[in-house]
């Protein structure tokens, strides 16, 4: 039997995008629901085990104040509740260098939950976990009702609002509501992007991940069950172009930026001339941070080159990839002096809230992405791409700001690393706008991106922004009796909308000095 509920705004995915949403909309007022399909909100940085991929000026400027609480209060809470060994104001607990906030992911959720508590305590927010979404009704050119399926219980429920957002992590909703979208990569003779393809693929999308929490105990011998398909892919070479440098399994792998071989090691205590060392490049836990005794391992999230799925999307199969280089670390990968293996690595499931050390969910890249009013492209950010212009295309119904390359990984159609230089940029607000359906808001990666400049809107202050826009977005468009895209066609509209964001401390525009990355 299905259970009907109602609020002022449903948000379908509780990812980093749709957590901000409501975030953002409960502030303003709105009753919201929304939903996740896993125990864990927070997306990117919890059930995913994504530390953030920030920029250079994050610490200072390039976010929404709503993205800068969050990492204060992921920081407070190391303060309140670990013994430092410093108290530095830019604190990075684990001291990874992938961005100089590397944190554990059970922190990140439990100072998200601390920023929605006091939502959920007056009503306002109503969090429904392990509900994944099943089918959606339309009238027109409007979503009506979202089933979604209460995975613990097997009951159904019936969801409705004014408003609905697809936060979801594939934009799954979108799909469900037949909403005009794109997957895949884009044919350049659509939007002229110099790396475009010369015809459009929609099944090659970026590889997935599933991220793997990994402590290492040099003395012990902690070795997994070996699993079902190491065989395979210990031997399996990625058939990409151009070519990947060998085996998958190996500590050569390409240059995201040029694709020539790079070598890396595992450990920093390694000798420097065996390349960088993985284990640090997203640590989590650092032995240094913490008073001298206190913590006797240290932890790192596994989101290398070698556990990128690249054979088709069964996430399922995509646990294997990583379980298996896990063993490969285990017993077999060549150590600098000599030896293979390191049995010392063992899974940390316990970082992720898991039993076998791999994150609740698996780390997509890339989504469907609307039709959109207006779509980016690389010509709009790209440094190559815009020749001798300074600064990315300035868009007047900017709602944000963020700043990434142009990264993507190899793809399911066979394209390796494209990692080139990007303008730092904002985010317009067409690009939130589906062209037809009228009460249906995009809040992650399924905006109006191409294949191409997805590869630098996809990171977690980007998102974050993304979904703090909607929010707010809903909230103003219900309270002014006003639909989303009159927002944007209507000019004394958007500067008041504009004026709310700004209100909110969401930075609309880049300081003029700022360089490409």
């Amino acid at each position: 039997m299905s259970r009907e509920s109602s609020a002022d705004l449903l948000i379908i995915g509780g990812g980093t995008g749709g957590c901000a949403a409501a975030l953002a909309a409960c502030e303003l007022g709105l009753r919201v629901i929304l939903t996740e399909e896993t125990d864990w909100l927070g997306g990117q940085f919890t059930s995913q085990g994504v530390p953030p991929d920030e920029h250079r000026w994050i610490e200072s400027h390039g976010c929404t104040a709503g993205y800068r609480r969050l990492r204060d209060g992921i920081r407070a809470f190391y303060r309140a509740n670990y013994p430092l060994a410093s108290d530095r104001a830019a604190l990075n607990p684990g001291a990874g260098w992938v961005s100089d906030f590397c944190c554990e992911p059970r922190v990140a959720l439990a100072a998200l939950e601390a920023m929605l508590a006091p939502h959920i305590t007056a009503g306002r927010l109503d969090v429904r976990l392990r509900h994944r979404p099943t089918d959606a009704e339309t009238e027109g050119d409007r979503v009506a009702a979202v089933t979604v399926l209460d995975t613990d219980r097997g009951t159904s429920h019936t969801l409705s609002a004014p408003l609905v957002v697809d936060a979801t992590e594939t934009g799954e909703l979108l799909a469900m509501a037949g909403c005009e979208h794109v997957t895949g990569s884009e044919a350049q003779s659509l939007t002229g992007e110099p790396h475009a393809g010369p015809i459009a693929r929609p099944d090659n999308v970026q590889a997935i991940t599933w991220c793997l929490a990994m402590g290492y105990d040099p003395t012990g011998e902690h070795v997994i069950d070996r699993p079902a398909t190491y065989g395979f892919w210990r031997d399996y070479v990625p058939r990409l172009t151009p070519a990947w440098p060998g085996r998958l399994r190996d500590w050569t792998y390409a240059n995201p930026v040029d694709l020539s071989p790079r070598q890396a090691r595992l450990l920093a205590s390694e000798p420097e001339a065996a390349g960088p060392p993985l284990f640090t490049y997203r640590r989590i836990v650092c032995r240094d941070t913490f008073v001298p005794g206190f913590c006797a391992e240290e932890a790192t999230l596994v989101n290398w080159p070698q556990n990128d799925y690249l054979v088709d999307s069964d996430p399922a199969d995509a646990r294997e990839v990583s379980l298996s280089l896990l063993y490969w670390l285990q017993t077999e990968a060549p150590r600098p002096d000599g030896g293979h293996g390191y049995p010392g690595l063992r899974p940390r499931g316990d970082l992720l809230g898991t039993r076998d050390g791999l994150a609740k969910a698996p780390y997509h890249r890339e989504s469907r992405r609307i039709l959109a009013e207006f779509t980016v492209t690389e010509i709009h950010v790209g440094q190559a791409a815009r020749g001798s212009l300074v600064g990315a295309e300035p868009f007047a119904d900017s709602v944000g700001i963020g700043a990434y390359r142009i990264d993507l990984h190899p793809t399911l159609g066979g394209d390796n690393y494209l990692d080139v230089a990007s303008w730092p940029f904002q985010i317009p607000l067409g690009a939130l706008l589906p062209r037809r359906l009228n009460n249906l808001l995009p809040a992650a990666k399924n905006i109006g991106t191409t294949h191409i400049t997805n590869g630098c809107y996809r990171l977690h202050p980007v998102e974050w922004n993304i979904g703090e826009a909607v929010g707010a977005l809903a909230a103003f468009c219900l309270g002014r009796g006003e639909p989303p895209r009159a927002v944007r066609a209507k000019p004394a509209l958007l500067a008041d909308y504009q004026r709310l964001l700004s209100a909110r401390g969401v930075e609309l525009a880049w300081p003029a000095e700022v360089a490409p990355l």
